[in-house]
């Protein structure tokens, strides 16, 4: 239904109906944020984990003093905040799965979820903002106190018709912030981002940006150079909100894990880890930080891509990387939507030059990779981290990459 209403109305006219409802929604739920600071999170990844980060910061709780001294000390601490992220609903210490596969969900379900942080008495909403949200005005009638940037590599090109239109999209929400603004300078686009007016912006990179000129030495316990980055940007957040740089950093260094993000499911008797990533840039800096920190005697990947029509060109692109960095590749379904798996599965494969198998089970794959497991390995299971579906001939199911390796281990220890 939705593509056959994409093919007969007019772009223009879509626009202007995706626009009609974000206003709907924010006179429904009564403009509720004009009472949050409302910070937006944008970029083609690293959103979720710098959300996380940016909440940790602004309820952080240091374990020595007392809730009654907190609230006296702030803005040291303790805020209450509400959390819209891939993977959950978070309004202060309620917390549900966003099961929606919708990184931003619709216009109604936005300004809800506003309301409700307003009723519970949180004071901020951290948001992921998707350049597909901000093209169907998904951000529009938010106040946002802030703007996050983390990063920007091709992604979603044939739905924008060309990365520089993706990118327009993102700016759009750097164009509507003009309170603060937080971009990534290591990242080849910072000059667009930066070009926006703001009263104040922070700037951070591995060795520039005001930031990083504070001395910042961090030990976090999440791995790759990427999460010293999602770390930085939601430093700035919580400077620009008057949080000390000491509370900041205790409180990212206090970020144990992220669902589906690097997770590492089993320790022994090799390294099993699930991962999110879906895109070329994020599927090599996983494999780079796992080959760097880990050092496996061989890494066993399994890959898959979405369907759908989406990213066409990103396919062998993917399989290409796997290949340069693993040992054995598994080629397996994703999210196939309308697709013939089988059809993505094949031009995922082409980029591996002969190098993978091709499993169309899931789980079968799945399995297949951990027996193929020895001490000392690495195995890394990426494309749906900790999402609950997967999408098939407009179907939803259940699935979770994290269960089902747990699962298929312990047939196997049970076999054994």
């Amino acid at each position: 239904m939705k593509n056959l209403i994409k093919k007969f109305i007019p772009s223009f006219l879509l626009s202007w109906y995706h626009f009609l409802l974000a206003f709907l929604g924010a006179i429904l739920y009564g403009f509720p944020s004009k009472r949050l600071k409302v910070v937006g999170v944008t970029g083609t990844n690293g959103k979720t984990t710098t959300v996380e980060m940016i909440s940790k910061i602004l309820d952080y709780n240091p374990p020595t003093a007392s809730s009654h001294s907190l609230r006296e000390r702030a803005p040291e601490a303790g805020y209450k905040a509400a959390v819209l992220s891939s993977i959950r609903f978070k309004i202060g210490d309620k917390d549900c799965p966003n099961t929606l596969k919708m990184t931003m969900p619709g216009r109604f379900k936005i300004q809800k979820f506003l309301r409700q942080a307003v009723n519970s008495g949180c004071q901020y909403a951290i948001l992921e903002v998707t350049s597909e949200g901000i093209k169907q005005h998904r951000h529009r009638f938010i106040n946002f106190e802030a703007a996050v940037f983390t990063n920007l590599s091709p992604e979603h090109i044939e739905a924008h018709g060309g990365f520089e239109n993706y990118k327009e999209t993102k700016g759009k929400l750097f164009q509507t912030t003009k309170n603060i603004h937080i971009v990534n300078l290591d990242d080849e686009n910072a000059k667009y981002f930066l070009q926006f007016p703001a009263k104040k912006k922070y700037t951070f990179g591995m060795n520039q940006g005001d930031i990083n000129n504070k001395d910042i030495k961090l030990q976090l316990s999440l791995i790759g150079n990427f999460n010293i980055y999602n770390a930085l940007a939601a430093i700035g957040v919580g400077l620009s909100q008057g949080i000390s740089l000491e509370t900041c950093k205790r409180a990212v260094e206090n970020v144990k894990g992220i669902p589906g993000r690097m997770e590492e499911v089993v320790s022994q008797p090799f390294k099993v880890f699930v991962d999110y990533a879906f895109t070329p840039n994020a599927l090599e800096k996983v494999y780079q930080a796992i080959k760097n920190n880990f050092q496996p005697k061989k890494m066993i990947c399994v890959l898959g891509a979405c369907g759908g029509g989406r990213d066409k060109w990103k396919r062998p692109v993917l399989g290409e990387i796997a290949a340069k960095y693993c040992n054995e590749v598994i080629v397996t379904n994703e999210d196939p939507y309308d697709e013939d798996p089988m059809k993505i599965i094949d031009e995922v494969a082409k980029g591996t030059n002969g190098k993978a198998r091709k499993i169309l089970d899931r789980r079968e794959a799945v399995r297949e990779s951990l027996k193929s497991g020895q001490s000392g390995d690495a195995v890394i299971i990426t494309g749906k981290g900790c999402e609950p579906w997967i999408i098939e001939k407009g179907k939803k199911i259940p699935w979770d990459d994290r269960e089902i390796v747990k699962e298929e281990m312990a047939k196997l220890k049970f076999d054994k």
